[in-house]
This record gives structure tokens, sequence and C-alpha cells, in this order.
């Protein structure tokens, strides 16, 4: 069964009957977690809301004023999933999300038009393929694609776009010859009744269920991005199209314009001003590492020189790392003195260690790092992590004062 939305892709309005509606759920990122949502499954005498499927997500939309969340296939049935019910026999519009549908017709078709494009020019198949939310990915059967291939195939895509090429839609039956001249990575396994061809005029045709533009000049444009090194000797192309191009061409423009207010020359000096920015302040972290040494130094000698000096040192510094707290506790010796240090914001995230006999570091170490919010472990004299607050850093110097104070 073909859907309406596959019968015309350009559809954006249409009336139907809802045909059955029972709970459901499905599972939903919400704040970074999925997180199990409960609604209604509908089924629809026919649908203009394409199910996920053909390596393209599923459309959005609504069923009245009711959002539809997602869009599944279950054999040659659309399910839609909502949060509330709907009468069985109710007469409904649906409307698509317009902006989500046209821009995954745009991928799809582009994909179709690359992967043909590709294999006629270099031999490359494309044994897989992914509708990103900001770009998309063809998988290529090729271990590398030269930049001067690259260079060639963006430039014949763009050809057949301005060459208005038609693309049509075919039905054949699962029996008809015609198939075999059809490029397809093979059916679902619950595929049933005719098959749905997407014809390129000239350039492809291929089995493929998904929305699809009907002209290639609909395509606006396309660029590739670049490649990367795919899986088991194969090359990732990735790619936009269309009104995502546009996209990324305004947001590289904003970028360029605040480049240049912040680094004040102009965008043929960008990389070169920045190659020298990075120089300079790798200079200067050296430099600034060489100062917390010796300081660490200083503070430490500081310390084992002052004559009413106890058996506990505790110092906190917005600025250091691990290296800058080990100098400190290794030049005052930890043998018999107890030393607690910590690093970052004051309030904030940082670094802590705790070092000094074995025995109170092991005690103290693990009650430190509760109260820290932190995460770290400890051996031979010493105990350090990584915290998320060092609001309660004063209750900790507390805390190992007296026992320290209990151990005379």
């Amino acid at each position: 069964m073909a859907f309406q939305c596959q019968r015309d892709c350009y559809m954006q309005e249409f009336v139907t009957s809802v045909v059955a509606c029972s709970p459901g759920e499905m599972k939903q990122e919400i704040n970074g977690k999925k997180e199990t949502v409960k609604g209604f499954n509908v089924k629809l005498q026919d649908t203009i809301l394409f199910p996920e499927g053909g390596g393209q997500p599923d459309d959005h939309g609504l069923i009245g004023d009711v959002p539809v969340l997602r869009v599944t296939r279950q054999g040659a049935e659309a399910v839609h999933f909502v949060s509330s019910a709907l009468e069985v026999g109710q007469e409904v519009q649906l409307k698509v999300d317009w902006e989500r549908r046209f821009d995954h017709m745009q991928q799809h078709s582009g994909q179709h038009l690359i992967t043909a494009i590709a294999e006629s020019m270099f031999g490359y198949k494309t044994t897989s393929w992914e509708l990103g939310r900001q770009r998309s990915t063809i998988e290529l059967d090729t271990p590398s694609m030269k930049p001067a291939q690259m260079e060639a195939l963006e430039a014949a895509v763009n050809e057949k776009i301005r060459a208005h090429v038609p693309v049509a839609v075919q039905v054949l039956s699962l029996n008809d010859p015609a198939l075999e001249q059809v490029r397809s990575r093979g059916l679902p396994d619950d595929a049933a009744g005719p098959i749905r061809i997407i014809d390129i005029e000239g350039i492809d045709v291929n089995m493929c269920c998904g929305t699809h533009v009907s002209n290639l000049s609909h395509l606006q444009v396309i660029k590739l991005l670049g490649t990367e090194k795919g899986k088991k000797n194969k090359t990732n192309l990735l790619f936009l199209v269309g009104n995502r191009v546009l996209k990324y061409a305004e947001k590289s423009y904003s970028t360029e314009r605040s480049l240049v207010s912040l680094l004040k020359t102009g965008p043929d000096d960008h990389v070169d001003t920045v190659d020298k920015i990075q120089k300079t302040v790798k200079g200067l972290q050296k430099s600034n590492l060489g100062l917390l040494r010796d300081m660490a130094v200083l503070i430490a000698q500081n310390f084992k020189c002052n004559p009413e000096r106890g058996n506990f040192f505790t110092l906190h510094k917005k600025e250091g790392d691990n290296e800058f707290m080990s100098i400190i506790a290794n030049e005052i010796g930890t043998e018999e003195t107890l030393v607690f240090l910590t690093v970052g914001e004051e309030k904030g995230p940082g670094l802590f260690l705790l070092a000094g006999p074995s025995g109170k570091v092991s005690e103290l170490g693990p009650r430190v790092l509760e109260m820290l919010q932190g995460k770290g472990a400890g051996k031979n004299g010493r105990f350090q992590g990584k915290v998320n607050s060092m609001a309660r850093r004063g209750e900790v110097e507390t805390l190992i004062q007296e026992h320290c104070k209990n151990e005379q």
C-alpha cells in the first residue's frame, strides 16, 4: 500500500478518518535522557505523514489540533503516536510540518542523485546513508575519496540540478521484470504489495519508500562538506542539500563577521591570525606552568622554614593543576605532615589532593570526597580526584584539623 504522502509528496493538508486508536507508549529524549511517554497509537484510513523508513526520519504534524509525536510503519499501515485519544470513525484534518518534510525531501532526493553520479563517475557504490539533523552522510564502498574526485562530483550533481531533470514515481508489482533493472539495497522483511520506484530521468532508477522532489531543480544546490573514514575500508561522504546549504552559508557568514570583529583582521587572514594567537597562548601557558612550579617550591619551603608549623598544611589556589599540588606535597614531605590542597573556583569545580601518613589518608579520603561531591581514589598515602563543588572546603579543613588534634 502507498500512503497519500507517497502519492503526492507536496500535499500539506489532508482530510481522512480514524480507523483505530489504542493506548501505547514511546521512548522520547527529554533533557538529554530517554524517557517513556504514554499516549495513543492511531491508525488512519490514509495519511500524508510519512512513517520513518528507507533512511528517512518520520514526519511531524497535527491530527486536528493534536500533535503527532512519531509515525512508524507496521506492515502496510502507518501508526501515529499522539498524546490524547481520538474517536474511531471521526473525520480529521492532517497538517504536515512542511519545513521538516521539504527538508527531508531535499536531502533524500539529493542522496539519490549523489549516489547515482558517484557510481557512474567512479564506480563507488552506496552501502548505507543517514539523514541527520544537521548534515547527512552517504557510506561509499571505497577506502578513500580524493579531493579532486569530490570536487568533480559536486560539480556534476549541481549541473544536473540546473538542468531541471524531472523525478517521477512508478509503482511496479513484485513480479514485474522491470524490477531487475532497478537499483536497490533490498526490501524490508515485512514489505508487502506493489514496489515504489523513484526515477530520476536518465540518471537513476531506485526502489524507495521515501518522499522526494518532483524535479531536481527543487534541490536548489548540493554542497559536499568532506569525507570521514568509515568502517571496514569505507568512506563517509558528508553533504547538505537545498535550504540546509543556505542556512550553513548564513551561519558561516555570521561566524566570519564575529571573527572579523574579534580578531581585527579580514576573513583571508583569520587562519594565520588564530595560528599566531595559539602559539602565543602556548608560550604563555608554558611560562605560567614554570612560574607555578617555582611558586609551589617556594610555598613548601616557606612552610618548612616556619618554626611554629604544625603537622597540617592546607592551601587553595584558583590557578594550578595536579602537578602543582604534587610538587608542594613532595617538597613538604608527607611522612608526618598531613597536606590538603585544592585548585579551582572557590565554590565551583576543581581538583584536590590529600597527602600524608597512609592510615590518616585512608580514613579521611573518602569523607573528603563525599563532602566535596567528587570522584577520586587513593593509595600509598595519597588521595586525589575531581570535585564538583568547593563550597564545603572550609568544613573539610576543620575536619582534618580536628583529626590531627585528636591524634596528638
